[in-house]
């Protein structure tokens, strides 16, 4: 299969941020990433446009870092509390998955996505839990979800 080198425009998940230069096979760089302006032909002159590229990547990231380290210090500051249905003999009726604390979070004002949320299994016990919320590589909050049982 034939290959290109190509340097990414913008952020693609997957394949890199922009001012990368990547490998991709010659077909999707010619026919999808180049005419869409999601990449560039890695030529020498593009070669020399990546310092620009990557002063824009310094700065979305750095945004990226600052809007994550506010969040966290949203969810640091919450406690969630939901509600597990019990039966009689005391057995849980289902579970509190990480979307059950993730709508209670946006119920609250806080945007996060549901795949960030480190649960090693469902919560089926009464009590507080501490929840690691992964809002950026970089950064984590901890959440206090308190479960009631509900008879």
């Amino acid at each position: 299969m034939a290959t290109m080198e190509v340097i990414l425009a913008t952020k693609i998940e997957g394949l890199g941020a922009e001012a990368d230069l990547v490998t991709v096979k010659a077909g999707y760089g010619r026919n999808y990433l180049i005419p869409q302006g999601l990449a560039h032909e890695a030529t020498a002159s593009n070669r020399r446009f990546i310092a620009s590229l990557k002063a824009k990547r310094e700065e979305r990231e750095a945004k990226e870092l600052a809007a994550a380290q506010e969040v966290a210090a949203k969810i640091n500051g919450l406690s969630v509390e939901l509600v597990l249905e019990v039966g009689q003999g005391g057995k849980a009726f289902g579970a509190i998955t990480n979307q059950n604390i993730h709508d209670a979070l946006v119920a609250q004002g806080v945007e996060v996505d549901r795949h960030s949320i480190e649960l090693e299994k469902p919560i089926k016990a009464e009590g507080e839990h501490s929840v690691i919320v992964k809002v950026h590589p970089q950064v984590e909050a901890t959440l206090k979800v308190v479960v009631k049982e509900n008879a």
